[in-house]
This record gives structure tokens, sequence and C-alpha cells, in this order.
């Protein structure tokens, strides 16, 4: 079993390394926000799999935090490819 999760975390590695290859030399900027919030997914599935290695529970709060910062992180960056701001502010009210 532990060999196994050894596997499991040394293949979600390797795969943030493709992402960040990804994020650093994306065609385009929308195939760079989705390599990033792919790199969220795979922290928060990384440390999950550290957490069961471990036996441990100190790790959960860590994997909520880490999901929320990566959920309003895609949804600024999306908002701010879709319109070139991310707070709108209305100066003639």
């Amino acid at each position: 079993m532990m060999t196994f999760i050894w596997i499991s975390l040394l293949l979600v590695i390797l795969s943030m390394a493709a992402l960040l290859y990804r994020v650093f030399r994306g065609p385009s900027i929308p195939d760079r926000l989705v390599a990033l919030d792919a790199i969220g997914v795979m922290l928060i599935s990384s440390i999950a799999l550290l957490t069961v290695l471990f036996d441990t529970r100190f790790f959960l709060e860590v994997i909520l935090l880490i999901a929320i910062m990566s959920f309003i992180g895609t949804v600024a960056f999306s908002k701010f490819i879709e319109k070139g701001e991310i707070i709108e502010r209305d100066r003639n009210s």
C-alpha cells in the first residue's frame, strides 16, 4: 500500500512539472490559466497523498485553504482575461 502511495505521489509531482512547463511556455494566456488551475489541483492531491502517507489529519485544513485560494485566483484571472480588470468601479455614481 505504501509503495502505491509513493508511486502516486511521484506521478503527481511529475505532472506538476509538466504543467509548470505549460505555465511558462504556453501558447496563450487561457492555456496558462488552465495549467495554473491544474497545478492547484495537483498540489491539493499531493498534500492529500502526504496526509494518507503520514497518517495525520493536520493537512486537511491546508487542503481546504489551498482549494479556496485556487478557486479565487482562477476566478480573478478569468475575469481579468475577459474584461481587463478585476474590480469594476463605477465613477459616475
